[in-house]
């Protein structure tokens, strides 16, 4: 008997999704924690010793904030889980919206989903506003810098949709070629027109050491590729897992 390609009630698809994404939180955040605190150490390391150095308006202790290092740590995990299962719960409301435009019902269109979220929510941002460590950065500027994050956010999005209509305008009978072509092409459109009409901001010391600059960036894209990509294949096997355990119950007994 052929699998089943009907899709999953709505709740059974959100608490998977939520499942995924919670998990691939814990696992980002473990890799946030060995990768990305070193690089947090270091630079508020070099933001405290500015501020004895120069005690300035606005120079922030960080033994004295009230979460301090040690409960930042542990919030990390509590941040990215919460956060990853946020997105997951996303990402299972897309795949039940678009059920529709989709052929079969294995998970795979749920790795497509957050390889495009990756794509388009991190990748396209981060590129135009790759994240910075403690120490950088104008806090007077701090407002405008989240909306236009935001905003690229969204744009990087736009981008990707652009991308995939078109895929979808060339037609199924042309080439696979001129429809990636076709796809490449409208992502690219989008992409470098949001990047010239986005305001750029240049607030990195001259001072600041380059290689811890370039290591803390890494880590926090690294962050993102490892929740994404978490998200994405734990939810396409928990799917697979579904659509089998669907066919399997629908069976006729003998």
């Amino acid at each position: 008997m052929p699998l089943t390609t009907a899709t999953p009630p709505f709740l059974a698809v959100l608490v998977r999704g939520l499942l995924a994404g919670l998990i691939a939180g814990l696992l980002a955040g473990a890799f946030a924690y060995v990768a990305g605190e070193p690089q947090v150490e270091a630079a508020i390391a070099i933001e405290e010793a500015a501020a004895h150095a120069e005690p300035a308006v606005g120079a922030h202790d960080h033994e004295d904030a009230l979460v301090g290092r040690n409960g930042q740590r542990g919030g990390l995990f509590l941040a990215t889980g919460l956060f990853g299962a946020a997105m997951g719960g996303l990402l299972a409301t897309a795949y039940v919206l678009l059920s529709r435009r989709r052929r079969g019902d294995d998970g795979r269109s749920g790795l497509l989903l957050a390889g495009a979220a990756l794509l388009g929510a991190v990748i396209v941002p981060f590129l135009k506003y790759p994240a910075n460590p403690p120490a950088v950065g104008d806090p007077a500027t701090i407002n405008q810098r989240t909306v236009t994050y935001l905003l690229m956010v969204v744009l990087g999005l736009v981008a990707v949709w652009a991308g995939s209509l078109g895929y979808r305008s060339v037609g199924a009978q042309a080439p696979p070629w001129l429809r990636a072509a076709a796809a490449v092409g409208g992502f690219l459109l989008v992409t470098a027109v949001s990047y010239v009409v986005m305001p750029s901001f240049e607030e990195v010391p001259a001072n600041f050491p380059a290689t811890l600059l370039w290591n803390f960036r890494l880590a926090s894209l690294g962050t993102q590729v490892v929740l994404w990509t978490g998200i994405g294949l734990l939810f396409a096997a928990l799917m697979h897992h579904e659509r089998h355990r669907r066919a399997a119950t629908a069976l006729p007994s003998t």
